[in-house]
């Protein structure tokens, strides 16, 4: 379920003004919700499993993608403000990089979505899928008692997760400057995934009582991304 609600999300996501393999209207929070039936398909996996090291995982992961998700929809509201659609296909094809303003909120919304990607796939500062102590692990502790095909499923699903993310922040980038070109995308799915690596080599992991803090930072920025964004749309309609 966490593998196949992944894949499905990702088939929602467009590769610069490439169009998606599925597309409609609203498909942003269809979007949202698959990847939180994914989430609740791998709490109920590692609470099945009856330990209390998977127990202590599910509620921890419960929590941040609680707190997460008010972030991830002011994004999305965002990005439909600015565009005027709720479609990723439509929001992304837009010329949104063409009115100067827009640029700073949609870097902006890149920045947040890179954000989520750490919490959303367990990287540091979050959470450290390299540790041994099960005590201060989050989603790696989920999965303690898989192996085999089982283990490979959740393990491909947080990938292709992290990747869906990172396309989507990508995709900002590139609407904000070359929309058109559709090498610019995974172009900066690569440039994520080098910020990625670059904090895990230069930061230590968050104390587990300072991750809520930093979710609730990132949703507060959402939230005065998305209020500037509708500032701007009102003074351009009123224009």
């Amino acid at each position: 379920m966490s593998l196949g609600s992944a894949l499905v999300a990702a088939l929602f996501i467009p590769v610069g003004n490439l169009q998606p393999v599925l597309s409609f209207d609203g498909d942003l929070v269809a979007f949202a919700y698959l990847l939180a039936l994914g989430r609740l398909a791998i709490i109920l996996a590692a609470m099945d499993t009856g330990s209390s090291f998977e127990g202590m995982g599910a509620s921890r992961e419960a929590l941040y993608g609680a707190l997460v998700e008010p972030a991830l929809m002011l994004v999305f509201g965002t990005l439909a403000l600015i565009s005027g659609f709720t479609s990723f296909a439509s929001i992304f094809s837009t010329e949104i990089g063409e009115d100067t303003q827009l640029i700073v909120v949609l870097l902006l919304v890149a920045y947040i979505l890179t954000k989520i990607v750490f919490t959303e796939s367990g990287r540091i500062p979050v959470d450290d899928p390299r540790t041994h102590l099960e005590l201060t692990m989050i989603h790696e502790v989920m999965c303690l008692d898989y192996c085999g095909v089982d283990l490979a499923f959740i393990k491909m699903g947080t990938w292709l997760k992290t990747a869906a993310f990172s396309l989507l922040a990508a995709d900002a980038v590139a609407a904000a400057f070359c929309p058109r070109w559709w090498i610019a995308a995974p172009l900066a799915v690569l440039l994520t995934g080098i910020s990625v690596g670059v904090v895990e080599s230069t930061q230590a992991r968050n104390k587990l009582a300072r991750n809520t803090t930093f979710i609730l930072t990132v949703a507060a920025l959402a939230a005065l991304v998305y209020f500037t964004a509708y500032l701007l749309r009102l003074n351009i309609v009123v224009q």
